[in-house]
């Protein structure tokens, strides 16, 4: 006679129950790690506010069915809208990543891990409205919570090799944090971090030729609203699914990581907020800011002698490999998400104006006939080579560059010497000099969207450690609304 068969559940797998433990229990200690967040939290509602400009991205805001508001909802920064905490979170997120300009993570996996405040944000200020007040001190907790659960996945597994988009993991961290901000309980929050790992994920296709396209703007977002769509779904006592990574055939690993488990170099702490790039000087791809940077030097080098790109016969850019692999290419560009992944792109236009802006990548540049054929006469001349060192240094955790060397040869057969740059301004190493210009990137954004009266009330709220952090959400997000 057979044993009868045990209902119980099975134990939820381990990486599960440690993203779970830390995003519920882990205290945060480090200040360096809370007033970076808050640099992040500028930087990064900034990089919202500009995406505003762009009409690509603000016909998607809103709510989901025209008309409809929310007397409490959440705010949009920027916006007059008031919605419900989902659709809030799918318009903070796609603003935040529209531009290409937010913080960036660069390891086995690539991302940006400021993807997550479309859902931190959206929660926290929807409970502050409706009976549950949070501090901005929560909001930077989440953040660095959220940072590190995302960046540190991110440091051993590569689920670009098989074929899936980054933001599997903003679902994954925004799905844990703001279950602790919305209180949920230990089981719920397994619950719907094993539901986040369940949904199909995004594939990488609209990141790369032939299908580059806009959604690469928006997916973030898109992630961003089902993390909190899955929170909310947990909250109501829905059932998780323990062993979703193990389970053999239909679990995760077998079917979306080619059977290979989860590596992890470290616990999970405070390190990803602590060593986070900033993207301060270009809207740019990261592992293409070294290169602007250099195209830049090159081109007042030029014209200090007497020539300018007209006279540039082969550009030779040495560089890493997730460069070669991402944003290493020649032939047509379709759109200004496929040009703003195109190294060669990206230093043409800096060696031709000493510049790159997110205007640069827009149709209107990119057909124009004058501006439009110099930059692709250019770039047809621009060659990626990779250097094993600068790969080497890409993934050394004690330097994690994200080196780019240009050397030119002119028509007239003359060669500059190579501009090789190792660390982006952006680069924690880099960190004193990037912070003033990461507050005017900040200033620059309040400008495009605020009287001056507005923006000195937001910086007045923003500039200093311990009054952003005693300030009541939805007060502070109020600042931002129009």
């Amino acid at each position: 006679m057979s044993a009868p068969q045990s209902n119980a559940r099975p134990p939820f797998d381990q990486p599960i129950v440690d993203i779970v433990d830390y995003a519920l229990d882990y205290k945060v200690t480090s200040q360096l790690a809370f007033e970076t967040a808050r640099l992040c939290l500028l930087d990064t509602l900034g990089c919202g506010l500009h995406a505003l400009e762009f009409p690509a991205c603000t016909k998607l805001l809103g709510p989901l069915v025209p008309g409809l508001t929310m007397h409490h909802g959440a705010r949009v920064p920027g916006t007059s809208y008031r919605l419900d905490p989902v659709q809030a979170a799918f318009n903070i997120g796609a603003m935040i990543r529209w531009l290409d300009y937010n913080d960036t993570w660069l390891a086995a996996e690539w991302g940006h891990p400021s993807d997550n405040l479309g859902a931190i944000l959206a929660v926290a200020d929807w409970l502050s409205r409706n009976g549950h007040p949070l501090k901005m001190r929560d909001v930077l907790t989440a953040m660095i919570k959220a940072h590190e659960i995302q960046g540190c996945i991110a440091l051993e597994n590569s689920f670009n090799r098989v074929g899936l988009d980054h933001v599997i993991l903003v679902k994954v961290a925004s799905t844990a944090v703001v279950c602790q901000l919305l209180g949920l309980t230990r089981e719920q929050t397994l619950n719907a971090v094993s539901l986040a790992f369940v949904d199909g994920q995004s594939l990488r296709t609209y990141r790369h030729a032939p299908n580059t396209g806009s959604r690469k703007s928006w997916a973030a977002g898109d992630a961003a609203s089902r993390a909190v769509r899955l929170a909310l779904i947990a909250g109501t006592g829905e059932m998780g699914y323990p062993t979703v990574l193990t389970a053999k055939t239909w679990g995760f690993y077998d079917v979306s990581f080619k059977g290979q488990p989860f590596k992890f170099q470290r616990p999970y702490g405070s390190y990803v907020m602590e060593n986070v790039l900033f993207k301060i000087s270009f809207p740019a791809e990261f592992h293409a800011q070294t290169a602007v940077e250099a195209a830049i030097r090159l081109h007042h080098q030029l014209a200090a002698m007497g020539k300018s790109a007209a006279d540039i016969q082969s550009v030779t850019i040495r560089t890493h490999s997730a460069c070669m692999r991402i944003i290493d290419k020649q032939g047509p560009l379709n759109n200004p998400a496929d040009r703003d992944h195109c190294i060669q792109y990206m230093v043409a236009v800096a060696l031709i104006t000493g510049a790159l802006t997110a205007e640069d990548y827009e149709d209107s540049v990119a057909y124009d006939p004058v501006q439009g054929r110099q930059i692709d006469a250019l770039r047809s001349r621009i060659h990626c080579v990779e250097e094993e060192r600068f790969t080497r240094d890409y993934h050394d955790p004690d330097k994690r560059s994200i080196a780019n060397g240009l050397s030119i040869e002119t028509t007239d057969g003359a060669r500059l010497p190579e501009v090789l740059v190792e660390y982006p301004i952006g680069h924690r190493l880099r960190r004193g000099d990037g912070i003033p210009l990461l507050l005017d990137k900040f200033r620059a954004s309040l400008d495009r969207r605020f009287s001056p009266e507005v923006r000195e009330r937001i910086l007045n709220a923003s500039l200093d450690q311990t009054t952003l952090e005693a300030t009541p959400v939805d007060q502070y997000v109020s600042l931002y609304v129009v």
